[in-house]
C-alpha cells in the first residue's frame, strides 16, 4: 500500500514537471522565431517548422531556436551589390539563381558541342566549292594573261592553219586513193603527191608573206588588183583559157592549170583595205564613195561570173560587202549597191536552168522521186548526206569510206567534208568546224586589236573569204545550200585554192605582227632560241 502510494506520487510529480517545462518554453518560441525572421532578408523563404513532439517527449526551446539560427547562418551567403558592398543571400535564392542559369549553360554547352560538327560539315561542303572556285580563278587568270600576250593572235592563226593543212593532206590521200588509182595514174598517191607539193609551196609563200611589213602591202595593193584582173581576163584568151565542167575559169600552161579567181579574191581584199583606208572621212559625195571602189568590185565579180562561175562571184560580192561595211562606206550608198547586187544574182539564177535545178534538188532531194531524180541532179548532194549519215558518232575508220568508191562525185574536192564525216564521224566534223571557228576568232582579234584601218578592212575581207567559204561548203554538203562548187579551204584538193588561202593567211600573219609588243616578243623568242641552240651545240662538243 505504501509502495503504490509512493509510485503514484512520483508519476504525478513527473507530469507536473513536464507541464511546467512546456508552459515555460511556450512564450520564448515566438520571440525567437520573430527575431530569426527579422534577421532574414526580404524575399527569402523561412525554414519549415519542425514537427511537433510526440507525447511523452520533451523538446527544448533553446535547442530548437539554436538549431534554426544555426541553419539560417549556414544558408546565408554574401552577394555583392552595385555599390561594392555585399548582401547576404540565402541558399534558396542562390539555388534559384543557379537554377535559372542552368538552362543557358546547357544550351551553350549543346551549341558548343554541336558547333564543331556543323563547322566540319560546312567545311566539307564548302571545300569542293572553294577548290573549284580557286581553280576557275586561276584558269581565268591564265587565259587573261595568255590573251594579253602580243603573240597569241599570231600563233593562234598559225596553229589552226597548220592543223587544217595537215588534216587536208590526210583526207585527200584517203578520199582520192580510189579515184587516183582508177584514173589511169596507176598509183593511189597521185593526187596526194600533187597536193603535198602545192601545200609546200603555199607554206613557203605564207612564211615569206608573214615577214612583210604593212608598208609593203600598201605599196603592192594596186599592183595586186591589176595583176589579178589581168590574170582573170586571160581565161578568155584562146589557147590559154581552159574550161572545166562548164566553167571557163582556168589558165593552162606547161601541164599545170591555175584558177586565177582564187588569187583575185586575195588581191581584192587587200586593195579594198588600202582604198577605204585612204578614203576614210572623204566619202561624203557620190563620186568619192563610188570611185574607184565600185568599178573595181564590179570588174572582179563580172569577169568571174562571165566565166560561168556564179559561186566564186557570190563569194567576191560577200567579201566586198564585208569590207565596205567595216571600212565605213556610207550606208545609203551601201544599201543601193547591195540592192543592185541582189538583183544581178537573182537574174543570173533565174536565167540558168541548171542553177534552178540545183535549187530544186536542195529543196526536194530524194524525198519526192517525181520532183527530183536521185540519179541525176540530186545524186551528189544525196550521196553526201548518205556519207555523213553512215559515219555515225566516230566514223567507220580512216580510209574505210564506201562513198569514195565512185559513188560520191568530187569526194576529194568539193565534198571532202562528207568523207570526213563518214570516216571520222560526227566528232571529226565538229573538230573541223571548231578549228575554223578558232581561226575566225584569231582574225577577229587582229581586227579588234589593230589601230590601222587598212589592217581591219583587209582582215575582215580575208575572214569573209576563208570562214565564209568554209561555211558555204559545209552548208552545201549538209544540204542547207544548193551545190555551187566551192572547195573547203586548206582541206579540199586544189593547188590554186590552197596556195591562195595560205597567201591570205600570210598577209594576216604579217598584220598580226604589227600588234603592239609583237616585234619585241619575236626578238626575245629568237634570242632564247639561239641561246638554246648554242647550249645544245656545246653539249655535243663535250
Amino acid at each position: 500500500m505504501g509502495r503504490q502510494t509512493t509510485a503514484k506520487a512520483d508519476e504525478r510529480r513527473r507530469r507536473k514537471q513536464a507541464k511546467t517545462s512546456v508552459s515555460a518554453s511556450a512564450p520564448t518560441r515566438p520571440q525567437n522565431a520573430g527575431a530569426t525572421a527579422a534577421t532574414k532578408p526580404s524575399g527569402v523563404k523561412t525554414a519549415t517548422k519542425a514537427p511537433a513532439a510526440k507525447p511523452g517527449t520533451t523538446v527544448s526551446a533553446s535547442k530548437a531556436s539554436a538549431t534554426k539560427s544555426a541553419s539560417a547562418k549556414k544558408t546565408a551567403v554574401r552577394r555583392p551589390t552595385a555599390t561594392g558592398t555585399s548582401k547576404p543571400v540565402s541558399r534558396g535564392t542562390a539555388a534559384k539563381a543557379a537554377g535559372a542559369k542552368k538552362p543557358v549553360t546547357k544550351s551553350a554547352r549543346a551549341s558548343a558541342k554541336s558547333a564543331p560538327g556543323k563547322s566540319a560539315s560546312s567545311k566539307s561542303t564548302q571545300k569542293p566549292a572553294s577548290v573549284i572556285r580557286n581553280a576557275w580563278n586561276h584558269l581565268r587568270g591564265d587565259i587573261a594573261s595568255l590573251s594579253a600576250h602580243p603573240l597569241t593572235t599570231y600563233f593562234l592563226i598559225l596553229v589552226c592553219v597548220v592543223l587544217l593543212t595537215g588534216l587536208g593532206l590526210v583526207m585527200v590521200l584517203s578520199a582520192s586513193s580510189i579515184t587516183s588509182y582508177d584514173g589511169g595514174a596507176g598509183s593511189s598517191f597521185a593526187y596526194f603527191n600533187k597536193q603535198a607539193m602545192f601545200a609546200g609551196v603555199g607554206l613557203v609563200i605564207m612564211f615569206a608573206a608573214s615577214r612583210m611589213s604593212l608598208q609593203f602591202w600598201k605599196n603592192t595593193a594596186w599592183f595586186a588588183i591589176l595583176g589579178g584582173l589581168f590574170m582573170q581576163a586571160l581565161v578568155f584568151a584562146p589557147g590559154l583559157g581552159k574550161e572545166t565542167k562548164g566553167n571557163a575559169n582556168w589558165i593552162g600552161f606547161g601541164g599545170f592549170q591555175i584558177q586565177p579567181s582564187e588569187f583575185l579574191k586575195v588581191a581584192l581584199a587587200l586593195w579594198l583595205g588600202f582604198i577605204l583606208a585612204k578614203k576614210a572621212g572623204k566619202m561624203n559625195t557620190f563620186g568619192h564613195a563610188m570611185i574607184p571602189i565600185v568599178p573595181g568590185v564590179l570588174a572582179a565579180a563580172g569577169l568571174v561570173v562571165a566565166g560561168n562561175d556564179l559561186g566564186t562571184g557570190l563569194v567576191i560580192m560577200a567579201m566586198a560587202s564585208v569590207c565596205l561595211f567595216v571600212g565605213g562606206f556610207p550606208m545609203k550608198y551601201f544599201m543601193m549597191l547591195g540592192s543592185v547586187l541582189v538583183a544581178a544574182v537573182t537574174f543570173f539564177v533565174l536565167s540558168s536552168q541548171n542553177r534552178l535545178d540545183r535549187i530544186q534538188a536542195m529543196l526536194t532531194g530524194h524525198a519526192d522521186q517525181s520532183a527530183a531524180d536521185t540519179m541525176g541532179q540530186a545524186w551528189q548532194s544525196n550521196h553526201g548526206l548518205f556519207s555523213l549519215a553512215s559515219g555515225g558518232w566516230l566514223g567507220v575508220g580512216l580510209g574505210a569510206s564506201r562513198e569514195k568508191w565512185s559513188w560520191l562525185p568530187e569526194a576529194h574536192n568539193d565534198f571532202i567534208f562528207a568523207i570526213i564525216g563518214e570516216e571520222l564521224g560526227l566528232v571529226g566534223t565538229l573538230v573541223v568546224i571548231l578549228i575554223f571557228a578558232v581561226l575566225g576568232y584569231g582574225m577577229v582579234r587582229v581586227v579588234m586589236r589593230s589601230n590601222s584601218l587598212m589592217v581591219q578592212v583587209a582582215t575582215a575581207g580575208f575572214f569573209a573569204l576563208i570562214i565564209g567559204q568554209a561555211g558555204i561548203n559545209i552548208g552545201v554538203v549538209t544540204g542547207l545550200l544548193p551545190v555551187i562548187g566551192l572547195p573547203l579551204p586548206f582541206v579540199s584538193y586544189g593547188g590554186s585554192s590552197i596556195i591562195a588561202s595560205l597567201l591570205a593567211v600570210g598577209v594576216v600573219l604579217s598584220f598580226a605582227r604589227t600588234e603592239p609588243g609583237a616585234e619585241a616578243a619575236i626578238a626575245a623568242n629568237k634570242d632564247r632560241l639561239r641561246s638554246s641552240l648554242a647550249v645544245l651545240a656545246r653539249k655535243k662538243r663535250k
